[in-house]
This record gives structure tokens, C-alpha cells and sequence, in this order.
């Protein structure tokens, strides 16, 4: 062999070691690889410089056929990468066995295709043997490799440009809602955050539903209408309770008795007026005060509903007859009349008369009094 020769084929061998030296240099760039058995947590940039050193190895590989360009090794760990450039973004296993399983058979040169014999079997007809797709070769697996990492690499190109980063967007929002037109907004109400869990409480129900319906097509629809069946009889006792609180409101509510009233003010205080009065021999307003006393007492019995604007009459006309105060009353009521609106002079007599009378009323006794004038 001359020197020439011997030169040449130096050169080759430079060449042909050139893509390997290139694949290994950028393995060895990419970051110090993690424990065995355990994915690369790598950025999208990590990802895409490992796909580009992965082609380059199998382009090297294909190319000497042996086993330093060839080794699994080389690889590297599988890559656990995000799906988008956002800080939380979900994140995928990418797996690398196949590679490696690849380039160990790599190794070995590609043997010749045997000849297709022809088989004994009955059963396998010429065209079901010529329908049989011949085994790839490795130099064939070989390129498929080369054009599943060029897609890879062109996917990750692709996710890069579909999500641009929107930092310039945010700072001009945030500037917008720094304004003073935003400065009274509220955060969300404990009823709206209420609402919005019931609807996804439904939502998620209603999903429920759908799921059981494709497989028990009976068992979904049982929970669609059970829920519209509770929904209506939820409807009809509301509907029932308001018309009840309706017929409520239409009856008068008993809430005391009015400003006006006799019952308004306690008998015990008409009495002591009264008493006061005729202390002081004003027979007239003694006997009026009586009168008052005995009706403020009747009236806080619930012997008739509470109201200042009936006369002495009225009062009378609504005790029942058989009722054994009503003597008493009567009796009261002409006495008062003839002396207070009648203007007859009152003495000391009418006085203890009216009085007698009244007390009778005011302990319940009233039939005792009725006839004494």
C-alpha cells in the first residue's frame, strides 16, 4: 500500500467518524443525565436539542454500522417534557426504548433475504403467502427512526410557534384594571359562589347520568326523571306554602290593641283615676272613669275585639244575651249616659252605685249588680 493509499483511507475514516463525534458532543452538552431508571425533567428547549443529537446518532449509526456509533447507551434517559411554554403545563413521558432496541440491533450488518420456500401446509394458498408483507430490514428501520424524530422535531417546532408567550398582553391588563373606573370591583358574592357549585354539582350529576346510560341505558333514565320527578314535587309544596301564607295574611293578625282602645290602657289605672276624682267630689268625671275601667277590663277578656270608635250601645250590643254580665253592663252603660252625655248632676249616691256595679264587672260577678239602681 503506498502513501497515497494509506492517506486516503485515513481521510475516509475521519469522515465516516464525523457524525458520531457530532452526536456524542451534543449528548455530552445536554445536562448531567438523572439517575438510572428515572426521566429527564427537560424543558422544550432540552427536548428539542436531545431530538436533534438523537438524529444525528441514527444518521451516524446508519451510516458505520458498529458498535461505538451504535451504542444504546448514547441515548440518554427518556424526556418527561411539558406540552406548552406556561410554567404549570401538563407535561408527557417521552420513551426511548425503541431506540435503543434499534441501535443494539444496529450493530450487526443486514443478512441477505432467504429465499421463500414453498410451504407443505394445504391451507396457505399462493395468495395469502403473497399477502404477507416482508419483514422491514434494519437499515430500513433505520430510516423510519430518521423520520419519526424529523416529526417529532417538527411537532415541538410547531407547539413552540402555537403558544406564544402573552407577557406584553398581561402588563396591559394589569395597567387596565389598575384604573380608577375598575377600582370598585368586588370580588364574587357568597351566593354567586353558592350558584356556581349547585350548577356544577348538576353539570357533574347530569354526566353521571350520560355515562350510566351507555352502559345501563335504564339506570340513566331512572336518574333524569327521578331528579325532574323531585324538581316538580319541590314546585307544588312551595306553590302550596304560598298560598297558604296567602290565606294567613288575609285573616286579621291580633297585635294588641289599637292606641285608641279602652284596652290600650289598664283598668287599674282608669279605676285610680276614678277613685281620685271622686276623692276630690267630682262625682261626673268619677263615674265616667268607672265606666272606662270596666270596659278596658271586658275588652283585655277578649269579650270583643279592640276598638275606641264604638258608643256605649255598640259595646253593649255585642255581649251575648245570656251572658250574665250583661245586666251589670246595661245598668253601667244608662247611668253613664244620663250623666255624662245626658248632663244630668251626679252625687255621691250614683257614685257608689256606678261603683258597686263596676267592681262586679271587673271580678266577673256582674248578675249580682244588674238590678241595683
Amino acid at each position: 500500500m503506498t502513501a497515497r493509499s494509506l492517506f486516503a483511507a485515513a481521510a475516509l475514516a475521519a469522515l465516516l467518524s464525523l457524525p458520531a463525534a457530532r452526536a456524542n458532543a451534543q449528548l455530552s452538552a445536554a445536562p448531567a443525565p438523572p439517575p438510572a431508571g428515572q426521566p429527564h425533567e427537560a424543558s422544550l428547549d432540552e427536548y428539542r436539542t436531545h431530538l436533534q443529537a438523537l438524529a444525528t446518532l441514527v444518521e451516524a449509526c446508519a451510516k458505520a454500522r458498529d458498535s461505538k456509533t451504535c451504542d444504546p447507551s448514547l441515548v440518554g434517559p427518556d424526556d418527561h417534557v411539558p406540552l406548552t411554554q406556561a410554567a404549570n403545563a401538563e407535561r408527557r413521558l417521552v420513551r426511548y426504548g425503541w431506540l435503543r432496541v434499534l441501535l443494539s440491533k444496529a450493530q450487526e450488518k443486514d443478512t441477505a433475504k432467504p429465499e421463500a420456500k414453498p410451504t407443505i401446509a394445504a391451507k396457505d394458498s399462493p395468495s395469502e403467502q403473497n399477502a404477507r408483507p416482508p419483514k422491514p430490514t434494519t437499515t430500513e428501520l433505520l430510516k423510519d427512526a430518521e423520520t419519526r424524530l424529523a416529526r417529532d422535531l417538527a411537532q415541538i417546532d410547531a407547539a413552540t410557534a402555537a403558544t406564544p408567550a402573552h407577557d406584553r398582553e398581561r402588563e396591559v391588563m394589569r395597567q387596565v384594571l389598575a384604573g380608577r373606573e375598575f377600582s370598585k370591583l368586588e370580588d364574587p358574592a357568597a351566593n354567586d359562589t353558592v350558584l356556581e357549585k349547585v350548577g356544577n354539582w348538576l353539570n357533574r350529576l347530569f354526566e353521571s347520568a350520560a355515562k350510566l346510560t351507555a352502559h345501563s341505558a335504564w339506570l340513566g333514565r331512572l336518574i333524569v326523571w327521578g331528579f325532574i320527578l323531585a324538581v316538580c314535587v319541590g314546585l307544588v309544596w312551595g306553590l302550596i306554602q304560598l298560598e297558604r301564607r296567602g290565606r294567613i295574611r288575609l285573616a286579621p293578625e291580633d297585635t294588641g290593641p289599637a292606641a285608641a282602645a279602652a284596652s290600650a290602657r289598664d283598668w287599674q289605672l282608669w279605676l285610680e283615676d276614678a277613685r281620685r276624682a271622686a276623692a276630690a267630689g267630682n262625682w261626673r268625671e268619677a263615674i265616667h272613669f268607672l265606666y272606662w275601667a270596666a270596659i278596658s277590663r271586658l275588652e283585655s277578656k277578649r269579650l270583643w275585639p279592640a276598638d275606641r270608635a264604638r258608643t256605649p250601645r255598640e259595646y253593649l250590643a255585642l255581649v251575648a244575651p245570656e251572658d250574665p254580665r250583661k245586666a251589670g253592663l246595661a245598668t253601667l252603660t244608662g247611668s253613664f249616659e244620663r250623666i255624662w252625655y245626658g248632663g244630668r248632676p251626679a252625687a255621691e249616691t250614683d257614685y257608689r252605685r256606678a261603683e258597686a256595679i263596676a267592681a262586679a264587672l271587673i271580678t266577673g260577678t256582674g248578675a249580682s249588680a244588674g238590678g241595683a239602681q
